[in-house]
């Protein structure tokens, strides 16, 4: 897909598993088991998906997914796997590696959206994208190296503490944008200072979602996430965010759908759901 100056590319990164129920909320399984399936530990599957921008003068990934720092423990309870998806794969596919990418957007530091940030290589973590800037928004980061007790299990420091020793973190402080062709969205539901781009042209507009449409199923209103620090937030952000998807026909962005990777909505009565698959690409 073409938008602006920018041709998109979908990055699957990893296939991995969280509990149904936090991903849900208040939904009672009896619903959300038939838009997403449980494994016996009460897992549903989801992958890490990011979004490949390429330009003449710009590589830039939003977001890097769960990375590959994880032991046999940790990679066993959230059913990590990284044997038919992952980062360096879904690159090569398109023909770039991670010394090309020239900028990591990442929408918020929770570690299945910025573990891929940074690598092991001989037993030391190092960046991931050795000449890229990484974009982080100033609140997002101060949420994240000051977590509360709810939320310190999804913030984890070798994610970003190398990146700020080598001085590759630009730290953002509003909602201008600051990569050119690329719009800002902020949301404060999920966790605070979460960052939307959003890419559009005279006939396009694709919103990256992040974890406030996490996935197609999320679409409906009173579908958020137990993980949410302020779930009523979230269900008034994605209120006025359907609004506009709906009247300007928006494609929204799924980064952790296993089977869509991007969708238009529709408004049936007073119910948002799904009108379409979008493929980014192929």
């Amino acid at each position: 897909m073409k938008v602006g100056n920018y041709t998109l590319y979908s990055i699957e990164t990893s296939q991995f598993g969280l509990d149904g129920g936090a991903m849900f909320g208040i939904i009672p399984k009896t619903l959300w088991e038939k838009e997403a399936p449980a494994d016996k530990y009460n897992r549903i599957q989801m992958v890490t998906r990011s979004l490949l921008l390429v330009s003449e003068e710009r590589k830039i990934i939003i977001d890097t997914g769960n990375g590959d720092k994880w032991d046999d423990k940790a990679r066993s309870r959230y059913n990590i796997d990284f044997g038919e998806i992952n980062l360096l794969l879904s690159l090569e596919k398109y023909g770039f590696t991670p010394a090309d990418i020239t900028d990591v957007f990442c929408t918020h530091l929770h570690f299945d959206h910025a573990g891929g940030n940074t690598t092991i290589e001989h037993g030391k973590v190092v960046p991931t994208f050795p000449n890229a800037t990484y974009w982080i928004h100033q609140h997002n980061w101060d949420l994240a190296n000051s977590p509360s007790e709810k939320d310190r299990g999804s913030y984890l420091a070798e994610n970003w503490s190398v990146l700020a020793e080598n001085g590759m973190i630009e730290y953002v402080k509003d909602k201008e944008g600051f990569i050119p062709g690329i719009e800002l969205l902020l949301t404060y539901g999920h966790t605070t200072g979460m960052m939307h781009p959003l890419i559009r042209d005279s006939e396009n507009t694709v919103f990256y979602a992040a974890d406030i449409f996490p996935m197609a199923a999320h679409v409906p209103l009173a579908w958020v996430m137990a993980y949410d620090l302020n779930p009523v937030q979230t269900i008034k952000e994605k209120r006025s965010l359907l609004l506009k998807m709906v009247d300007e026909n928006w494609t929204i962005f799924f980064e952790h759908d296993p089977v869509r990777q991007a969708g238009k909505v529709t408004i049936d009565g007073k119910n948002y759901r799904l009108k379409e698959s979008v493929i980014i690409s192929d």
